[in-house]
C-alpha cells in the first residue's frame, strides 16, 4: 500500500489531524517558529545527519541496514530532506501523507521501532547542541526545542501507527498466501476438481475450505469435487460436519462431492459419531475417486498398453554343421 491507502486506513482526515495537533499542542505559533528556523536547519542539518549516522553505523544491529557506501549516501540525502521538512512551517494533510513514508519504509526493511525511537533521541540531543551554539539565548533555544519536540513526536506517532499498520498488512498477506496453500483446489480434468487436505481442520480453516471450494466450483463450472482427507490426522464431529456442509453447498451449485482417503479408523469414527454422509460419494483411495469422477462426467480410464507382439522364431545353424 502507498501513503494514500494508509491515510484512509488510519482515518487521517482533517478531523483526525486537528485532534492530533491539539493533543500534541502544536499551535500556529510553533509552526511559525519552526519556519523562522529554516535557515538554521539548512546551515546545520548536514552536520547533524553525519553525526546521526555515526550512531547508526556504529551499532551492529542498525549497521546491517546500510550495506554499502551508495546506500549510505542515498539515505543521508533522504534523511536530510526529512529533517529539513520539520522546518517547513506547516502541519497539514499533505505534510502527514509525506511523513507516512517513514513508517512504511521502516517496516519494509525490517527496522524495529526501538531503533527508530533511539535515533530520534539522538537527533534531539544533536539539534539542541547546535541551537545553543547558534543563539546563546537560553529562552529562545528552549522555545525552539519545545516546538521541535512537538512536531518530532507528532511525526513519531505517525510513523509508529504506519509501521504497525504496515506490519499487520504484511501479516495478513502472508496469512492469505498460507491459506491459499493450505486449501489448494486442483483441476485434475475438465469439470473435475481435487482438494487434498493435510493437517488439522478447525472451525476457521473449515470456513476457508468451503469458501475455496465454492469459489473454484463456480468459476470452473465443475461437476465433481474430490475431497481427499488422507492427510487429516483426526476426523471429529466438527470436521465431519464441515464436510457435510461443504457437500450441501457444492450440490446447490450443481456438482457432486466425492470423499476419498477414508481409512477404517475414519469410517469407524464417522459411524460412531452418527454423522450422515450419505449425500456424498465415499472411496478409500484417491485413484478410485478419480475413476468415479470421470465416470460421472462421462469419461473413463482405458489402458493404452497392448500385448507385446509375438517374436518370429529364427532358425539358428547347428554348431559345427558344414555345408
Amino acid at each position: 500500500m502507498d501513503q494514500r491507502n494508509y491515510m484512509a486506513l488510519l482515518k487521517l482526515d482533517n478531523a483526525e489531524l486537528l485532534s492530533r495537533r491539539a493533543f500534541f499542542e502544536i499551535a500556529d505559533d510553533d509552526l511559525a517558529r519552526l519556519a523562522a528556523l529554516r535557515p538554521f536547519a539548512e546551515k546545520y542539518t548536514d552536520a547533524i545527519v553525519d553525526e546521526f549516522y555515526k550512531l547508526l553505523l556504529s551499532h551492529s544491529d542498525t549497521r546491517k541496514f546500510f550495506p554499502d557506501e551508495a546506500t549510505i549516501r542515498r539515505v543521508k540525502r533522504t534523511q536530510r530532506d526529512y529533517f529539513i521538512g520539520i522546518f517547513a512551517g506547516r502541519c497539514d494533510l499533505a505534510y502527514v501523507q509525506d511523513r507516512l513514508r517513514v513508517g512504511i519504509a521502516h517496516e519494509r526493511i525490517g527496522l524495529s521501532m526501538k531503533w527508530y525511537l533511539g535515533a530520534y533521541r539522538k537527533y534531539m540531543q544533536l539539534i539542541g547542541g547546535y541551537l545553543f551554539d547558534e543563539f546563546k539565548d537560553v529562552k529562545k533555544v528552549q522555545q525552539s526545542l519545545d516546538s521541535i519536540h512537538k512536531l518530532v513526536y507528532f511525526d513519531v506517532s505517525l510513523a509508529s501507527d504506519t509501521y504497525t499498520a504496515a506490519k499487520i498488512d504484511a501479516l495478513e498477506r502472508h496469512q492469505a498466501a498460507i491459506r491459499e496453500l493450505s486449501t489448494p483446489v486442483i483441476r485434475v480434468h475438465e469439470r473435475i476438481l481435487l482438494l487434498p487436505l493435510i493437517g488439522t481442520i478447525d472451525s476457521h480453516r473449515a470456513n476457508q475450505i468451503m469458501d475455496s471450494v465454492l469459489l473454484r466450483v463456480a468459476d470452473t463450472q465443475s461437476n465433481c469435487m474430490i475431497i481427499d482427507i488422507a492427510g487429516v490426522p483426526v476426523v471429529d464431529t466438527k470436521v465431519a460436519d464441515s464436510l457435510v456442509k461443504t457437500t450441501a453447498a457444492v450440490r446447490l451449485l450443481g456438482a457432486e462431492t466425492i470423499l476419498t482417503g477414508i481409512t477404517a479408523q475414519v469410517a469407524r469414527t464417522i459411524v460412531q459419531l452418527g454423522v450422515d454422509i450419505s449425500t456424498m460419494h465415499t472411496m478409500s483411495r484417491l485413484d478410485e475417486g478419480i475413476e468415479l469422477a470421470l465416470s460421472l462426467v462421462g469419461k473413463s480410464i482405458q489402458s493404452t498398453h497392448a500385448p507385446p507382439p509375438k517374436r518370429a522364431l529364427r532358425a539358428e545353424p547347428l554348431a559345427g554343421r558344414g555345408e
